[in-house]
């Protein structure tokens, strides 16, 4: 029996092994070989230390490529990876520790891997078929503690090759990568992405507009969030001429502004590809390579995933199954009921439509719907409108408890203008139980660590906004 992931990787790893796998922000490269050698070293030490297959591997750390050496290396062994978010309490952190179990807690990958390399690497990677255990990836715990999604060997294979064929990654292409990598999308979607062309990566710590525009001159894909693209439109070095390297980008994480699109575009020539995933299934739907792009859309489902649309009405809560769908969270066979249908499909919690060409469009998540007055309200369709403004850079529209409506419709914006001027025009285009009864002004939104606005943050500061 084959390691399924592991073994996936290495066979598409390029046949001359000296060829660069990472390209630092200083030049330096390390090739597909010495990241081979590095895996293999760490899979002997955590074999040598008694780690079985199945074991948790904890890690947390800032991004380097030792980080992905210890990747490698767990999954060769055969355990399970448990990346964490350097910025992390000790608290949070303890509670990770806790619930996982984890064998072998790596806090300093540099360290660890230098240390790995006085073991006997192991030549042959512990047996892994698609229903083992890979990953655990804990959500953000937003509301209620955080659950660890559980992604399988074959979950992760899957959505790793028709990613590979959808965004048609060659060896000549050169992915430029600023994401971090305790998340899926840096860790899974971008690299995956790499690992299966076998072609380098322009290796950044993070995003900085000094780097990103240094590394889209040699280029031909970047992945990003939407923070990523519009502090490069900020910047007028970020020109046609600087991006023409560049194939594709790729935008994910959080909702890509309809008016970042258009200015891209206008700025570029070229059209951001918007997609769409999440911890538990990773990515689920994406706008095609070639054909038309939509602004607001996110595309159509990857090939083998059922999409459809909860309840009865046009929008509603999206419902997906598909290879790449998780399996159960760790440790909460409940909260793994509640949330899969009888016949087995995933209750994301996102709220979107599908159009009649199969299209996808996100209206936000159920947790957000705002119920005023006992009607349904999306913030999405407020957010589009406000964002259309003058003035108006972003915003983020909440429903926030109300003496005589039960939730009162709020907007929190970036930018300035005048409140009442403002809500009249919203009055324009949006029924009166849509329009919001207040709009406020602010000159940044909470975020989490991949861009997107915290609204439990926003719901919880501004409780007594009607009260």
């Amino acid at each position: 029996m084959s390691n399924r992931l592991h073994d996936l990787f290495c066979e598409a790893f390029p046949a001359d092994r000296s060829r660069p796998c990472f390209i630092t922000s200083d030049g330096n490269t390390i090739s597909y070989g010495e990241l081979e050698a590095g895996a293999a070293a760490v899979a002997g030490r955590l074999v040598a230390e008694g780690v079985q297959p199945g074991d948790r591997i904890a890690l947390q750390a800032e991004k380097s490529i030792e980080t992905v050496m210890v990747y490698l290396g767990v999954l060769k062994a055969g355990a399970v990876y448990l990346p964490l978010n350097a910025a992390y309490t000790s608290a949070e952190i303890d509670y990770f520790l806790r619930d996982a179990e984890p064998r072998v807690f790596v806090t300093d990958p540099p360290a660890y891997v230098r240390e790995s390399r006085t073991f006997t690497p192991l030549d042959s990677p512990a047996p892994r078929a698609d229903d083992d255990l890979a990953a655990i990836i804990y959500t953000s715990g937003t509301t209620g503690r955080s659950k660890g999604a559980m992604l399988t060997h074959g979950n992760l294979a899957a959505n790793a090759i028709a990613l590979h064929k959808a965004w048609a990654f060659t060896p000549d292409d050169v992915l430029l990568h600023a994401l971090p990598i305790f998340h899926v999308h840096g860790l899974f979607v971008a690299m995956h992405c790499a690992f299966l062309a076998g072609c380098p990566m322009i290796w950044l710590p993070k995003f900085t507009d000094a780097d990103v525009l240094a590394g889209l001159r040699r280029a031909t894909v970047m992945m990003g969030v939407p923070t990523f693209y519009t502090r490069l439109l900020a910047n007028p070095a970020f020109t046609r001429e600087a991006s023409s390297n560049v194939r594709l980008f790729i935008s994910g994480s959080a909702p890509l502004l309809p008016t970042t699109f258009a200015e891209f575009e206008h700025r570029t020539g070229q059209r951001i590809l918007e997609r769409y995933g999440m911890s538990e299934a990773v990515i689920i739907t994406t706008n095609p390579l070639d054909g038309e792009r939509l602004a607001g859309s996110v595309g159509y489902p990857l090939p083998g995933v059922d999409l459809r649309i909860g309840g009865d009405d046009e929008t509603g809560v999206i419902e997906i199954r598909g290879p790449s769908v998780f399996s159960a969270y760790w440790r909460m066979p409940g909260k793994t009921a509640e949330e899969f249908t009888r016949d087995g499909y995933f209750i994301t919690g996102d709220v979107g439509r599908q159009d009649a060409d199969g299209r996808v469009w996100i209206s936000g998540r159920a947790k957000d719907l705002i119920i005023s007055g006992g009607y349904n309200v999306y913030p999405k369709e407020i957010e589009l409108i406000l964002d259309e403004l003058p003035g108006v850079t972003e915003s983020a529209v909440i429903g926030v408890p109300h003496p005589d409506f039960g939730e009162g419709v709020a907007a929190i914006v970036i930018g300035q203008g005048d409140e009442a001027a403002m809500i009249a025009e919203c009055r324009k285009h949006l029924a009166a139980f849509k329009t919001p009864k207040r709009i406020l002004f602010v000159t940044e939104l909470p975020r989490n660590a991949m861009g997107k606005v915290q609204k439990n943050l926003l719901r919880e500061a501004h409780k007594s906004l009607f009260v």
